[in-house]
């Protein structure tokens, strides 16, 4: 009877062949089961990290720069604002709250995170931020602006509208 119990207890009969066999083969099948799960739980998992990764990512951009076409429109306002000032000013003395106006929408617009891109006459061209509406001769080495015609302006890093100026085509 205690040689019996140890033959259940040991998984099988006293030579250990055939069952033993069987129950490694099956125990190594589970094992690689078992890594192939957790592999591709893994794999899984590293994706769906990176999925949240890039929706963070894609969520600030939409908060920096969802407001891009408003803002762009609201620079056409800035310029128009900037002509009427400049007919004012044509006609005589200006009052300070056509100015104060004025400055209060670019102070908003900064806020927002657009910077002005401001070129002046002796810079060199640069045509990451600005576009070359022209080529005339000038006194100025060649590639130097000679007149800005309406300034760039950068949304944080971003180039919403590029800097329009002459440039220099030398003598």
């Amino acid at each position: 009877m205690a040689d019996e119990n140890n033959n259940q207890i040991n998984g099988g009969e006293v030579d250990g062949g055939g069952d033993m066999e069987a129950f490694q083969k099956k125990l190594a099948e589970a094992e690689r089961q078992r890594d192939e799960y957790l592999g591709g739980w893994q794999r899984a998992k590293a994706d769906f990290i990176n999925y949240k990764k890039e929706e963070m990512k894609h969520l600030e951009e939409v908060a920096r720069y969802g407001s891009e076409d408003l803002i762009k429109d609201l620079i056409s306002v800035l310029d128009n604002f900037d002509l009427g000032i400049r007919a004012l000013e044509k006609q005589g003395p200006v009052e300070k709250g056509v100015y104060l106006i004025r400055t209060q929408i670019e102070d908003i617009l900064k806020k927002r995170g657009l910077e002005k891109i401001d070129m002046k006459p002796g810079d060199e061209f640069d045509p990451n931020i600005a576009e070359a509406l022209s080529e005339v001769p000038s006194e100025r080495p060649p590639g130097t602006i000679v007149e800005m015609i309406e300034p760039g302006y950068r949304l944080h890093e971003k180039v919403i509208r590029a800097a329009r100026v002459i440039i220099s085509k030398g003598k």
